[in-house]
């Protein structure tokens, strides 16, 4: 898919990268959208905009699965990857529905590949599932990681360019995907909302080198476990490495309660990450 934009937003450290819409020769982008986000001030009403959904989704194969004969096995990797496309080759495109797939082989031992999936109803991610379970292969896969978020405007960064102004995000072209859940410090949420915007500021300026760093912050607030799920989209993991880095030495890195586990996804289709298991 071409034309792909993400929602560029430094919503949560320890990685980030300056909205679009700033001003140009690389300076500071415009911010402080709300500063107000409790809405004890405003008094703001309860938003029901159509949101996306995102899904990441973990499996770990189970090592049974390769003792298996060959043909067996070619039939059990057909039958999960029909089932899995036609989630979205079987959805009427009016739905928006959007699955990537990435593997793991290799370079995390606890997954071996993910699913990252986006909806704007997050009934349809029941439904990608009920489509793979009734498959041969989930009788092989454990799921240990299955994390749920919800795309919004963020806060921080004034974002004026693109469909939905940073409220649509489309999956990037990548090789590398960098996924970790994102928890902030109870502390965090009693600073001033001009303390927390400065240390954005600092934090988006930091950022602004490393072009070849997309983010997709999303957040899970009531939904999951964690408050945000952050994935940076990338050709290049050693500007990625950098880029964490640096930003471990911003000031609102001293607010992150919790930013494991960290995933390392190699963009690949879905055949090529059926073919890694074995």
């Amino acid at each position: 898919m071409s034309e792909h934009k993400t929602e560029q937003t430094p919503a949560t450290p320890p990685a980030g990268r300056p909205a679009a819409g700033s001003g140009g020769g690389g300076g500071r982008p415009r911010m402080m959208v709300d500063l107000d986000p409790s809405g004890q001030v405003t008094g703001r009403e309860g938003d029901r905009s159509n949101r996306q959904f995102m899904n990441y989704a973990f499996f770990k194969l189970d090592p049974a699965f390769r003792r298996l004969p060959q043909a067996e096995r070619d039939e059990i990797r057909a039958e999960f990857q029909a089932a899995a496309e036609g989630w979205v080759a079987d959805a009427p495109a009016a739905k928006g529905l959007i699955q990537r797939p990435y593997s793991l082989v290799g370079v995390r031992g606890d997954v071996d590949f993910m699913l990252w999936r986006i909806a704007f109803d997050v009934r349809e991610f029941q439904e990608a599932q009920a489509r793979l379970n009734r498959t041969r292969l989930m009788g092989y896969l454990t799921q240990p990681y299955n994390f749920v978020s919800m795309n919004k405007r963020s806060q921080y960064v004034n974002r004026v360019e693109g469909s939905g102004h940073g409220l649509e995000v489309l999956p990037g072209q990548g090789q590398f995907l960098f996924i970790y859940p994102f928890v902030k410090t109870r502390a965090w949420y009693d600073l001033t909302p001009h303390s927390r915007q400065g240390m954005m500021d600092e934090h988006i300026h930091a950022s602004a080198p490393f072009k070849g760093v997309r983010i997709n912050t999303s957040y899970s607030y009531g939904i999951d476990d964690q408050e945000f799920v952050v994935s940076f989209d990338s050709d290049y993991p050693q500007e990625f490495v950098d880029l964490v880095h640096r930003l471990r030495y911003t000031e609102a890195s001293m607010y992150t309660l919790q930013d494991t586990p960290m995933f390392t996804c190699v963009k690949k289709e879905l055949a090529e990450v059926l073919t890694d298991l074995g």
